[in-house]
């Protein structure tokens, strides 16, 4: 791979990343500078070398990806807007890029089970750097490079046991509104689509989707969500690639090497392709798995695990009996099926396959969000006798102040792959990267802002 020379390099946003603040002053107005890729490794890391598309431009006036109604009914609209005053334990971030995840399009939808609540603005898997910081924040200064994740409450059982993507308040920290959420106020009327200047002094849209809601050119992150990776990240166009780490990544080769505790002797299964499935493939190689899986419907998915690291690929034809999966599986293991069957779909028919095709003693492992009415319906005796284990997986069950920084060793070691996943859009261009995630012609969908 050729080496990026640093003189070569333009800037990556007219407006740059910021100053170290002078003593007791509390905020921070940006000077210009030029971003530089250079990793203190002499050899050239694959982030290095994979090129955002010049698209990156950071306007002055914050826009953000405003959800007025579901994403189906055509309710999402990129505005103006303006923000609050920043309170205890919040940052405000530029948003440099945030991945687009289905758990987005689901959130913003009746059909998430924690009601529909609009204006809101969406976005889970955020970089950017910090320019401002609220009272009592210690995590990151002004002008540190962020990767954000999901927030926890730290002080229930499962945080204090190191589970905080199982937290008791989990769904309230993360998905649920409140007034005090309220971050955004837009600048255009809904009347007309176009910006026009109103009162700004009253913020009348949710924002802290995950604790940071980065569908948005500049946002006000919770302290819990931000992953200070100063050191590990040098340009603002790694940054862009590494976004999807926060949510998609972390959890499909976390629930994998994390969760699972894979290992040289076992064979896993991944059903579903997507960012998340792809991610457990490359966790699964990583992990050095003696056998590795993949199940979709998508030839191009099958073919993209393949180069990922899965040893075998099976394809689910949506006209046929789904046993034909199971049978293909244990085809392939000799008759034995799997140690590891992770599930990234949430379709009960092939969670139910799932728990057949594994093998007496394995895991099934879930992380596909499923119906809110969805069930399973298990064997009890039989269920009992295999020794199988049924194991709800959340975020990869990682920390992600740990674990992301593995992620991003991996990445610039060549074990992640990123560039093989990602593909970037434009802000404006949200609804084409949508649609191709939808259809399948992209796997992980980046916005830049």
């Amino acid at each position: 791979m050729p080496h990026l020379n640093p003189r070569n390099l333009r800037h990556a946003c007219s407006k740059s990343r910021p100053q170290q603040p002078t003593k007791g002053r509390a905020h921070h107005t940006y000077q210009p500078a030029t971003y530089l890729n250079i990793f203190r490794s002499p050899h050239t890391s694959p982030l290095a070398v994979y090129n955002p598309p010049s698209t990156m431009t950071c306007p002055a006036q914050p826009r953000a990806l405003i959800s007025y109604a579901p994403h189906s009914d055509g309710g999402w609209k990129l505005h103006p807007v303006t923000l609050r005053p920043l309170r205890e334990r919040e940052l405000l971030v530029d948003i440099v890029a945030s991945g687009i995840c289905q758990t987005d399009l689901h959130f913003a939808g009746a059909e998430s089970g924690f009601g529909v609540h609009y204006p809101r603005v969406m976005g889970h898997e955020g970089a950017g750097y910090v320019r401002e910081i609220g009272p009592g924040v210690t995590v990151a200064k002004i002008g540190d490079p962020v990767i954000m994740s999901f927030s926890a409450c730290k002080s229930c059982e499962p945080c204090e046991r190191g589970h905080p993507a199982h937290c008791f308040n989990f769904n309230a920290i993360n998905f649920e509104v409140v007034p005090e959420n309220f971050v955004f106020k837009s600048l255009a009327s809904l009347s007309t689509q176009t910006p026009t200047q109103t009162d700004s002094s009253t913020p009348e849209i949710y924002g802290k989707f995950f604790g940071q809601s980065s569908f948005a050119s500049v946002s006000i992150v919770r302290e819990d969500s931000i992953v200070n990776v100063s050191g590990l990240v040098s340009s603002k166009k790694d940054l862009a690639l590494l976004s999807p780490l926060g949510c998609g990544i972390q959890t499909g080769s976390g629930a994998i090497i994390n969760a699972a505790r894979a290992g040289p002797n076992d064979r896993v299964a991944v059903i579903g392709l997507g960012g998340v499935g792809l991610s457990a493939v490359m966790g699964a190689r990583i992990a050095g798995c003696a056998q590795i899986i993949g199940i979709d419907r998508h030839q191009s998915r099958l073919a993209l695990a393949k180069e990922l690291g899965a040893t075998h690929v099976v394809r689910v034809d949506p006209g046929a009996d789904l046993s034909n999966v199971t049978e293909a599986v244990k085809a392939v293991t000799s008759g034995l099926g799997t140690n590891i069957t992770l599930d990234t779909t949430g379709v009960p028919a092939l969670i139910a396959e799932g728990v057949k095709m594994t093998a007496f003693k394995g895991k099934v492992l879930q992380v596909g969000t499923a119906p809110e009415t969805g069930t399973l319906t298990i064997p009890i005796h039989e269920f009992m006798v295999s020794g199988k284990q049924f194991i709800g997986v959340v975020e990869g069950d990682v920390v992600p102040r740990e674990y992301i920084p593995k992620l991003i060793t991996w990445a610039k070691e060549g074990k992640l792959p990123l560039e093989k996943m990602v593909k970037f859009y434009a802000a404006e261009d949200f609804e084409v990267a949508i649609r191709d995630m939808q259809g399948g012609q992209t796997v992980k969908p980046v916005i830049l802002w």
